[in-house]
């Protein structure tokens, strides 16, 4: 098969023949049809995941058809259409069993604990745990955007935020997971302030549910005018992002008692970033993470989809081959274009 794939962190990318996986008795093998361009895809090219390998083959945001099944799968069969959530429960340690399979003990993640999706086929293990079915109704490219960013979104606005309508939401970045966040709080009832450094994506937040933007670039202090703007201060707040700026911001623009959810990755000279503690203690904040999202969660999210509430096709941007990837993975950090980047082309 065609794959991306480097053998060096931060070195060059090419597309080169591989020899096709084969699934493991738990697992199956898919034939990508669509996978999202994301930035922890960049953070792993960076050498930021302990859990890579040289050489390695990225993505992790993926839909296609089933090619082959392992001996040991009981639900899927050849020839179905699927998705799955890119951090992979194994169904029987704790954390699974308790229906926590996005924190599980012994998790695959394609892209990084193993070869991802940035291939003609992808091997996922633990299949009958993690897969889940893609409605007649919903694209392969769509069904892809779902896999990180949007699932992701949801998990961090409805199961970790709670948001109720009517609150004040604060979506630090208008990246993919920050417009997934803003469409999903604003579907669910709230009032959304974007927050970005680019009016092009800012704008494009407005298309899908945000009430206000703050251009942070252009703002002598974002916290007070979110405070301002929501008249004390956001409910809750999404880091989007990751990274110190984003991360403090987001915490000191709530009210008292609000939840901080972060959910943009914070690796590198990131893992330790100031947090304004005493507002915490004081105001009594909740700050909580949020790491992907449970198989068994989709079927919420596939419902609001099915009823038209949210319409996670309006976020996807460009389209591409799998040979732009060598390019356009480098530059993901750059934060160019609006909207989700989906490979679906792979001859």
């Amino acid at each position: 098969m065609k794959a991306a794939i480097y053998s060096e962190f931060g070195g060059p990318i090419s597309i080169e023949t591989v020899p096709d996986p084969t699934p493991t008795k738990r697992g199956v093998v898919i034939r990508v049809e669509a996978t999202g361009l994301c930035r922890s895809d960049w953070h792993g090219w960076m050498g930021h995941d302990p859990d890579i390998r040289l050489p390695h083959v990225p993505g992790h945001e993926l839909a296609g058809v089933i090619e082959a099944v392992g001996s040991d799968v009981g639900s899927w069969r050849v020839g179905q259409r699927v998705t799955l959530p890119f951090v992979c429960g194994c169904g029987s340690c704790p954390q699974c069993s308790a229906g926590h399979q996005q924190v599980c003990d012994r998790q695959f993640q394609p892209g990084f604990t193993h070869w991802g999706s940035f291939a003609q086929y992808v091997a996922i293990d633990y299949a009958d745990a993690n897969l889940v079915a893609i409605p007649e109704t919903i694209d392969f490219a769509t069904a892809a955007s779902l896999g990180c960013r949007f699932a992701t979104a949801f998990r961090a606005i409805v199961d970790q935020g709670q948001v109720r309508a009517g609150q004040w939401v604060a979506v630090h970045g208008s990246g993919g997971v920050g417009l997934s966040a803003t469409m999903i709080a604003s579907a669910l009832g709230a009032s959304v302030i974007a927050i970005d450094i680019d009016d092009q994506k800012l704008d494009f937040a407005r298309t899908v549910g945000a009430v206000a933007t703050v251009n942070a670039q252009n703002t002598e202090d974002v916290v007070a005018e979110i405070q301002a703007i929501t008249g004390g201060g956001a409910d809750l707040s999404i880091d989007a992002l990751g990274s110190p700026t984003t991360c403090f911001n987001s915490v000191a623009c709530l009210r008292k008692r609000g939840k901080h959810v972060q959910v943009g990755l914070m690796l590198a000279d990131h893992q330790h970033p100031p947090v304004p503690m005493g507002k915490v203690i004081a105001g009594e904040l909740e700050i909580l993470g949020s790491h992907g999202m449970q198989a068994h969660r989709y079927p919420a999210m596939l419902a609001m989809i099915a009823a038209g509430k949210l319409k996670p096709e309006k976020l996807i941007g460009t389209r591409i081959p799998l040979s732009d990837a060598v390019t356009a993975l480098p530059a993901m950090n750059r934060h160019q274009g609006t909207g989700v980047t989906i490979i679906d082309r792979f001859a």
